[in-house]
């Protein structure tokens, strides 16, 4: 199997390195915003959020006179991560101190945690830790003005939504509108998997952020210096593929797929029987629940941990036993489906092997990072995900082409937010002074305008890309039955102005500009040659120094989505998957049609007819469509 993705780093070390506060380098960047209200703190997995977050939540305490810290994390393992940690034995001014009356991560029942929650703020304690389940209970049975000079800090952000059902969200709302509250919110992803916004814009607004992303962290890095992305494709049963992809040699956290998908065969149990049967003979289990495997292929005993068993004291063991590994030789294969993703860490992962289509990007982001710390026993980290190609005789097959598409394009994104970030400027008539490092310059490309395009093209690139990516209309696009022009010039706007209702055309046209630049230039290859830097644009390399954007328009910044699954399927599956997006097209409007008729006067000219509706080249089609439609408007209006 091949990598879709294949992205190498230069091991520097700085993400790693810490300062005279004992501080990594996110650390440090989110430390300097330490006096905001209200912060948003996204960093990759391994970057070190929790103690960021104890950096931040000290000063706020000692310093700028708040009473009280609230850890808020998405599940009980999770917890862990913001223990008693001595910060001053690395040079800070103050150790992060929780008594364990106020670590609510622990087992027991919600009544007896909400009771210990109001408890906690009519005493004297400064730091409490619990779950969003506890922190909505608890708040339900309080006054808002009791978050009065208080921090409340939550940790995996992305479960929070705008949505009126979502009770963290509102939650969330009330406290910014009724009281002094703090914030701090944490996150490895800001993606969901639905269209619902994480705050409404007005108070997303009010955070100031501190964006570190995934090409700073994993650049950075001590050991690990490589990371691919793949897909491996199978028909039938997922359980008769799994033996050629899973190398048990390899630590491996395999997700099995959720017990609704098309993926799963409705028993998560003999699934994970199966998966270890198929590797080997079970020899024991000992008294954490680790099973003891005797490979087939050499002997060797291995160990596996089943984290599907639904026996909560099997779990419970399981997972302490994981949360308190020290030795790369303590476990080999983790089995999940619902665990092991966000806040999981086991840094000696090499694997993380996924099985069926994940719709939540932010899911697909969280498992990657279970692979991408830094570990002495590795160099190299991959992400494998097994999916169903679609067949034929399916009845399903286009659901299965959507997921397939998904998939692809997910695994794009990813390439874009691994890979290094440029400022692009605009390159003015007069202007021969040579672009710095880092930089590009390009002819009619706009500058940000607002504060408020700064912040978007700062910190939210990627969500929006996330949103391009995800739309159904530009997932029927990208594999190139519309014109570039239309995708880059019609369907990307169309798509930011539903993201940000309140930009102006202009702000719009400024931040369409970046994102495609953006998108183009990363699936772009950069090249050296005498003296000159050349990038691959559609096919072919163009100087750097005379990029202008109506180039760049002109080219379809997604279409390594269908070459990609042009390499990886057999002819009869593309042929599905192209029948599959011509039978949903998506329908002309003017604003298209505007672009393409130029565009068929020109086809016209060079060949001396028109656009034949029965052409096999997409582009053509498509150009012979928008004739129909045209004479079709033109009808209408006579009719009157």
């Amino acid at each position: 199997m091949t990598n879709i993705v294949e992205v190498a780093y230069a091991q520097t070390g700085d993400s790693k390195s810490i300062n005279e506060y004992g501080m990594r380098d996110m650390q440090a960047k989110a430390y300097e915003a330490r006096n905001s209200q209200y912060l948003l703190l996204k960093a990759p997995p391994a970057s070190g959020k929790s103690r960021a977050l104890m950096f931040i939540a000290l000063d706020k305490l000692i310093n700028q006179g708040l009473k009280k810290v609230i850890v808020a994390v998405p599940e009980r393992s999770i917890g862990g991560s913001f223990a008693t940690t001595k910060l001053s034995e690395f040079g800070f001014y103050a150790d992060w101190e929780v008594d364990d009356r106020y670590n609510l991560c622990t087992p027991g029942a919600d009544k007896s945690k909400v009771q210990a929650f109001i408890n906690f703020l009519e005493s004297d304690e400064k730091i409490l830790i619990c779950t969003h389940a506890t922190l909505r209970f608890a708040f339900e049975k309080l006054d808002e003005k009791k978050f009065d000079n208080t921090l409340l800090a939550i940790d995996e952000f992305h479960h929070v939504s705008a949505d009126g059902e979502n009770r963290l969200g509102e939650l969330i709302r009330l406290v910014m509108q009724k009281s002094s509250v703090n914030i701090v919110a944490m996150t490895g992803s800001f993606f969901r998997g639905d269209s619902v916004p994480i705050l409404l814009p007005e108070d997303e607004a009010k955070f100031s952020k501190v964006t570190y992303n995934y090409y700073e962290q994993l650049n950075g890095y001590e050991y690990l210096k490589s990371l691919g992305i793949g897909y491996h494709f199978y028909q039938g049963r997922y359980t008769s593929a799994i033996g050629e992809i899973l190398d048990t040699d390899k630590k491996t956290i395999l997700h099995i797929p959720n017990v609704n998908s098309g993926e799963s065969t409705k028993d998560k149990h003999k699934e994970v029987d199966f998966i270890i049967d198929s590797t080997g003979e079970v020899v024991k289990e000992d008294e954490n629940k680790v099973i003891y495997v005797k490979r087939h292929s050499d002997g060797k005993i291995i160990k596996v941990a089943d984290l599907v068993n639904d026996d909560p004291n099997d779990r419970e063991k399981i997972v302490a036993y994981l949360r308190n590994i020290d030795s790369e030789d303590d476990m080999d294969l983790i089995i999940a489906l619902g665990m092991a993703k966000e806040g999981f860490d086991w840094p000696y992962c090499e694997h993380a092997l996924t099985v069926g289509y994940r719709s939540s990007l932010t899911e697909i982001i969280q498992i990657i990072g279970r692979a991408t710390r830094d570990s002495e026993n590795k160099t190299h980290a991959q992400f494998t995900n097994l999916i169903a190609q679609p067949d034929a005789y399916d009845s399903e097959v286009k659901t299965s082409v959507n997921n397939m598409l998904k998939a692809i394009t997910a695994s794009l994104l990813m390439e874009q937010v691994l890979a290094p970030n440029f400022k692009f400027k605009p390159r003015f008539d007069n202007d021969n002074e040579k672009a710095k490092p880092g930089e590009m310059k390009i002819r009619g490309f706009k500058k940000p305008s607002t504060k408020r395009v700064e912040q978007i093209i700062e910190s939210d690139l990627n969500d929006l890309k996330a949103a391009i990516l995800q739309d159904d209309k530009m997932l029927k696009a990208m594999p190139g039955n519309i014109d570039p022009e239309v995708m880059n010039k019609v369907l990307i706007p169309k798509i930011i102005q539903v993201k940000y209702p309140d930009l102006s055309d202009e702000e719009v046209e400024e931040i369409r500009q970046h994102v495609v630049v953006d998108s183009v230039v990363k699936n772009g290859e950069i090249k050296k040659s005498g003296g000159k830097q050349f990038i691959s644009m559609a096919g072919k390399f163009v100087n750097i120094d005379e990029l202008n954007i109506d180039l760049i328009d002109s080219i379809n910044p997604f279409q390594r989505a269908f070459e990609i699954l042009s390499k990886s399927v057999t002819t009869k599956v593309l042929h599905l998957i192209q029948e599959s997006i011509a039978a949903t097209r998506i329908t002309m409007d003017f604003e298209e049609a505007k672009i393409l008729w130029p565009k068929i006067l020109k086809f016209k000219k060079e060949h001396g007819k028109e656009p034949s509706l029965s052409s096999n080249d997409p582009q053509e089609l498509r150009m012979a469509e928008c004739i129909v439609y045209l004479k079709e408007e033109k009808r209408k209006r006579n009719d009157g």
